[in-house]
């Protein structure tokens, strides 16, 4: 693909994120040469997110991805949270119209999409581990599709409980199973130390209904290879990515892409 066009009028758009990959940059940049429009993004990371947002403010950078561990710390450092963020109090997209900063968390509605076209039945019991940003987006999305039962598996013993009081779940340091289970952590992530690792049993596994894994990279996890072979529905990290993504480069651009148009980006994205 050409980036040929690149010139002064050249939009930026950007990710911030403490374990950058390839996924967003050629997800992004797949779907502007195809529309044709003038904009450019690229992943960073940084050891000084106040400096990095400032940047963003100041060099007037159009868009800018919020990933872990950034999602909660940025909030301080936006001037307008939207109500997909500050509902949740969780960030993942920061729009810069003319030097103000709006906040937005397409994590969510991701994630309640995603729920919704799977099918599964809301009587099931639901085991999530994590606490973070993004499990703030999860939890949330669960309970309001409709799933009343659930445990929020976190050791951290601040906003484990927290997260779970918010939504009505009960809290457990320890992995439990359930009917779905949702990873939030990044246990199976490539890079990561847990990269070979599932955060629930086989046992827990084979016992379960369904497995949702919030992982990108790889989409096939340590823990959905083991759901897929026991025959279990899921739901992979790459649908998530490529869902948020597609709303974040709405807000960006002002152009939704199709259906079709958002595979392919995700689909060339993992190539």
């Amino acid at each position: 693909m050409s980036r040929s066009f690149l010139n002064r009028e050249t939009q930026l758009c950007m990710s911030l994120s403490g374990r950058p990959s390839n996924i967003g940059t050629r997800f992004h940049n797949y779907l502007y040469d195809e529309l044709e429009l003038n904009f450019v993004y690229k992943a960073f990371t940084t050891t000084d997110l106040a400096a990095a947002v400032g940047g963003v403010r100041a060099l007037g950078i159009r868009g800018c991805a919020v990933s872990m561990p950034f999602k909660e710390d940025v909030i301080e450092l936006v001037d307008v949270m939207h109500d997909s963020a500050s509902a949740i109090e969780s960030v993942n997209t920061i729009v810069n119209d003319d030097g103000v900063l709006h906040a937005y968390n397409t994590d969510y509605q991701a994630v309640a999409n995603l729920l919704e076209s799977s099918g599964w039945s809301t009587e099931y019991s639901v085991a999530v581990t994590g606490s973070g940003g993004m499990a703030k987006a999860v939890v949330a999305a669960l309970r309001d599709s409709g799933f009343t039962r659930g445990t929020v598996v976190a050791r951290n013993p601040k906003t484990g409980p927290a997260l779970a009081e918010t939504y009505g779940y009960d809290w457990s340091p320890d992995t439990v199973g359930a009917d779905l289970l949702v990873n939030v952590t990044p246990v199976g992530m490539a890079g990561g130390p847990d990269a070979d690792s599932s955060p629930f049993s086989d046992e827990q596994i084979d016992s379960a209904q369904a497995v949702f894994d919030v992982v990108a990279m790889p989409s096939e996890t340590p823990l959905i290879v083991r759901a897929r072979a026991a025959g279990k529905p899921v739901v992979t990290g790459a649908a998530v990515i490529a869902l948020q993504a597609a709303e974040q480069f709405a807000l960006y651009t002002g152009v939704r892409p199709s259906d079709d148009q958002i595979q392919r980006a995700s689909e060339f994205s993992r190539s």
